[in-house]
């Protein structure tokens, strides 16, 4: 409030005191939520882009090699060079079956010995077509189901190594309790080039790390079905 002073003809001074009108309810509530929301925005500015570079360091940008066996394998799909590398895996004994999920549902193993002849005699003894998966969470989904089925405590996971830090996510949201091996298949591109100087290779990227924060939540807020 604030105070106005005023003179009468005998001098006195009488004191008017004149309110100020406080802000509405529904100001205070606004301007509260807007310095929330500016706080949050700057949170974000600042965390995405930290996210990302720590993403970028879960990206191998060279092979890596296996130090150990597992007792299956399972390749997503989405790449061919993975699944000749899943095939090697299997032929060099790394494990006892080979899983390959997200296949076109009208693939057979005589389609995929057609592809790889020289695999004919393991696609007919020891691999397993997942048809179902449509994203990476059906590949987990599905991989889980095979894994149970058959077993299995251990996997060697066969994908691209932008995919993997997502893929290895979704599994271990399906299988916990399962060891998880990864061997990240890395592109032509990622090996010849650092991902900065190509506008194509960081677009990949970072449409992966969205990916891999969209699922993050996804996760947290729906607990696997046992």
């Amino acid at each position: 409030m604030f105070v106005v002073q005023s003179s009468n003809s005998q001098g006195e001074t009488p004191v008017r005191r004149v309110e100020v009108p406080r802000r509405s309810f529904v100001a205070r509530v606004f301007s509260t939520l807007s310095r929330a929301a500016a706080w949050i925005a700057l949170i974000v500015a600042i965390a995405i882009p930290l996210g990302f570079l720590w993403f970028i360091t879960q990206v191998s940008s060279k092979e890596v090699p296996l130090t150990r066996n597992a007792d299956g394998i399972v390749v997503l799909t989405g790449g061919s060079s993975r699944v000749n590398d899943a095939f090697e895996l299997l032929a060099s004994k790394r494990g006892k079956r080979l899983l390959i999920t997200g296949v076109y549902p009208a693939t057979d193993s005589n389609e995929i010995s057609r592809v790889l002849p020289e695999y004919e005699r393991l696609s007919a003894c020891c691999v397993d077509l997942d048809r179902t998966a449509v994203n990476t969470l059906g590949n987990a989904i599905g991989t889980r189901r095979w894994t149970r089925a058959q077993g299995f405590k251990s996997l060697i996971v066969v994908t691209s190594s932008y995919h993997m830090p997502r893929a290895l996510a979704e599994l271990e949201h399906q299988l916990p309790g399962v060891e998880l091996v990864p061997f990240p298949v890395v592109t032509e591109r990622l090996r010849a080039e650092p991902w900065w100087s190509s506008f194509a290779t960081a677009k990949l990227l970072f449409s992966e790390y969205v990916k891999y924060i969209v699922a993050s939540i996804r996760m947290r807020l729906d607990p696997v079905r046992t």
